[in-house]
């Protein structure tokens, strides 16, 4: 008898907009529980998926590291582990992008839109979910980055912001993976994005400043979104960035924040229309 009156007193106490903003909360809580269990059943993919950073960490600072320079008398390893967070943060849109064309190939997309559920809270819940495993993955790469003698100099406050940047950039990120995975026909096609996932990181300002690069690539480096995140970070972590003074170099911190709202604004109600477009 209790249980009915608990239920009961949602619709009395909630109506109208609050009513359904409460359920559309609800049912995102539930997809993410849903999405962090399935994360976990796949400690491969885990393994996986952070396997790759920490090769280019051992990569680029033990074999590389030495023969790589940046100008400006920087210390190569303060230049790229910070760029090496920025490439984690990017990258992952492709994990999502195969995780959610499974899910859609599996049926399971179709159970979800036979449901009396928001078609927002099926899209954000797996942008939730996966926001918290960027910040799992990212704890971890700052871990090993700090164990081969990384050190941030900037203070707590511009270090914390620097981390916020790198999440902001994933969380944007997502609702790309999100909406290429609703796309895409199957998991072997989305799977096909690290061509694309590929070049976002590496013609950037990850690995080389763009200034050293030939014009044309340096002008696509410089505009690319993993570049601006991985400079603002390079300055809050106390890193100068070496490179050539322009304009999206200078305003590095606003650019690592208007391109995510960007990205999201366009991309999360792409995702969300496409997931109500899909076929039953």
């Amino acid at each position: 008898m209790s249980t009915a009156t608990e239920a009961a007193e949602i619709p009395t106490v909630l109506d109208g907009p609050e009513r359904r903003a409460y359920w559309a909360v609800a049912d995102c809580l539930t997809i993410v529980r849903t999405e962090l269990i399935t994360i976990l059943r796949y400690p491969a993919a885990i393994a996986w998926q952070l396997g790759t950073p920490v090769m280019f960490v051992l990569l680029f600072v033990y074999v590389f590291g030495s023969a790589m320079e940046v100008g400006g008398g920087a210390d190569y390893q303060d230049y790229a582990l910070p760029g090496m967070f920025a490439m984690t943060m990017a990258n992952g849109f492709m994990g999502t992008a195969v995780a959610v064309a499974v899910v859609k190939e599996k049926g399971v997309m179709d159970r979800y839109r036979s449901m009396p559920m928001a078609p927002s809270a099926v899209v954000s819940g797996r942008g939730v979910a996966d926001v918290i495993s960027a910040a799992v993955d990212l704890a971890v790469l700052a871990a090993i980055a700090l164990a081969v003698g990384w050190r941030p100099d900037g203070n707590l406050p511009e270090t914390l912001s620097a981390f916020a940047l790198l999440i902001l950039l994933r969380s944007s990120l997502i609702w790309v993976g999100v909406y290429l995975g609703l796309l895409v026909p199957n998991q072997q096609a989305a799977g096909n994005l690290f061509a694309v996932a590929f070049p976002l990181g590496m013609i950037s300002s990850v690995f080389t400043p763009p200034a050293m690069m030939p014009d044309w690539l340096g002008a696509i480096a410089l505009w690319n979104p993993v570049s601006s995140t991985a400079n603002a970070i390079r300055d809050l972590f106390g890193n100068p960035v070496p490179g050539g003074g322009g304009w999206v170099e200078q305003h590095a911190t606003l650019m690592a924040v208007v391109w995510p709202v960007a990205l999201t604004a366009v991309f999360l109600p792409l995702a969300v229309r496409r997931f109500q477009r899909l076929s039953s």
